[in-house]
């Protein structure tokens, strides 16, 4: 009977555990933000992309920490041996000195840099890429964390974001990974800008306060060369939730639209439609053998394909 009691309290301690765990859309988007980075530094490092992804959210908040923010630091590493920037902290103790970098991509290989030329850690290298519970352990006995619920936390972010299905990864996305890492931090208050993928191309949403320069700056990319991919002019006011694409766009929509004409809707522009196919305007007009003087009539059917 005894047993039996023991199991139920163990077994209700596990429920409301996992219980506390649930999907969060901020930690989705840390993970669209750099799993290609995490998956990139699995390929040169043997570091499973799940547990570097799980301690960047867990140690930095999904990005939103102090460390994060103000020293781009995503995985908690302290100043022990470190000669560049620092960052002082309160942790375990009042004041600890914590490493502090350019951007997150200089964290993401010190982090990888850090977990493989220390000698405690050679042992986790010796497990199977694809054992995250093997490496979260591992990661807990082996002093990286003073947190006695470390490894299950790190688990429990896996599983519920599925991210071991990274460990099996053999390529990576080079745009997104560096994209999204030497990118300048976000404004105060806010995310980075999440990047999308769409007909061969990268984008994001405008949200309040953005222009062509600010998109630039935090991307990485001349904002000039933004407008004109956009075909925009660089001095343009952008409207709240309008795409912006980060590449030249295609000729033509992705092929699922080949026999699917766009039925035009009320309110809708030629460059409306174009940019939410990822398509050149030029292309659209040319398509439906348009002159740029056309005008669009509601019911209206368009080739994007």
């Amino acid at each position: 009977m005894k047993k039996l009691v023991y199991l139920l309290i163990a077994c209700a301690f596990c429920l409301n555990s996992y219980s506390q765990m649930r999907w969060n859309s901020v930690y989705q988007a840390y993970i669209n933000q750099y799993k290609d980075l995490a998956i990139q530094e699995m390929l040169r490092y043997n570091i499973p992309a799940s547990i570097t992804l799980a301690q960047g959210l867990f140690e930095s908040g999904a990005g939103r920490s102090e460390l994060s923010v103000k020293g781009n630091n995503h995985f908690g590493i302290k100043c022990h041996g470190w000669s560049g920037r620092t960052l002082y902290h309160d942790d375990d103790e009042r004041g600890e000195c914590f490493r502090a970098y350019d951007n997150a991509l200089e964290s993401f290989e010190d982090h990888s840099k850090f977990l493989s030329r220390q000698q405690r850690y050679a042992r986790l290298f010796q497990l199977d890429r694809r054992d995250y519970k093997g490496w979260a352990r591992g990661l807990k006995a082996c002093g990286y964390a003073t947190n006695p619920r470390y490894a299950d936390r790190l688990i429990e972010i896996i599983q519920l974001y599925r991210l071991y299905l990274y460990d099996e990864a053999t390529s990576y996305d080079k745009f997104m990974a560096h994209h999204s890492a030497v990118d300048q931090p976000a404004a105060k208050g806010q995310t980075l800008h999440p990047i999308s993928i769409y007909n061969k191309n990268y984008s994001i949403r405008v949200r309040p306060g953005d222009t062509f320069k600010s998109i630039g700056k935090e991307i990485g990319i001349s904002y000039k060369k933004i407008a004109k991919y956009n075909e925009r002019d660089k001095d343009d006011v952008l409207t709240v939730g309008e795409i912006i694409y980060l590449k030249k766009k295609q000729k033509h929509a992705e092929k699922i639209y080949k026999r699917r004409p766009h039925v035009v809707k009320a309110g809708e522009s030629m460059y409306s439609i174009a940019q939410f196919y990822g398509i050149r305007l030029k292309s659209l007009y040319k398509m439906n053998h348009l002159s740029p003087d056309h005008e669009l009539r509601v019911g209206e059917e368009l080739r994007v394909y």
